[in-house]
């Protein structure tokens, strides 16, 4: 017992919580949002019974938070034949300098009903996923997209 106390108040000590310099959660917010924008996650994802994986791209165009833990991530999906530019609501969490995206049973026209939890932390990103009768996990890494000059007006 003795052990277990001891080992629990170093690392209680020690924990980033109880630093001083602990992120600002604008400065957070701020940088997430900047990562995400122009970007694209790139990586895998499986399906819960079935064996291996497969590859999964998502184009972000923005992300944008309205208030509290409500975002708009905009993301590019295909919608029948055509690419759209959708708004998705997202509530965003934060665990330290972590973010967490959460979406629970969000019905996007044309697409299905959703629910996932993502992490955010570096470069990489990884979670879950549901849709209808049939989930899974995904990770990968998000990959800026190069930004296209405006050309010169005359």
């Amino acid at each position: 017992m003795r052990r277990l106390l001891t080992f629990v108040l170093v690392c209680g000590l020690t924990s980033p919580l109880w630093s001083a310099d602990k992120p600002d959660p604008a400065t957070l917010e701020k940088a997430f949002s900047e990562k995400l924008a122009s970007s694209t996650l790139v990586g895998t994802f499986t399906v819960d019974g079935k064996a291996g994986t497969k590859p999964d791209r998502y184009r972000i165009v923005s992300a944008k938070k309205v208030k509290d833990a409500d975002w708009i991530v905009t993301a590019t999906m295909k919608v029948g034949e055509n690419e759209l530019d959708i708004p998705i609501p997202i509530k965003i969490y934060w665990a330290d300098d972590t973010a967490v995206m959460s979406l629970t049973d969000l019905t996007i026209p044309g697409v299905g009903t959703f629910t996932s939890r993502v992490m955010f932390y570096g470069n990489r990103y990884a979670g879950t996923w549901q849709h209808g009768d049939h989930g899974g996990t995904f990770c990968g890494v998000i990959e800026k997209q190069p930004v296209t000059p405006e050309p010169e007006k005359k």
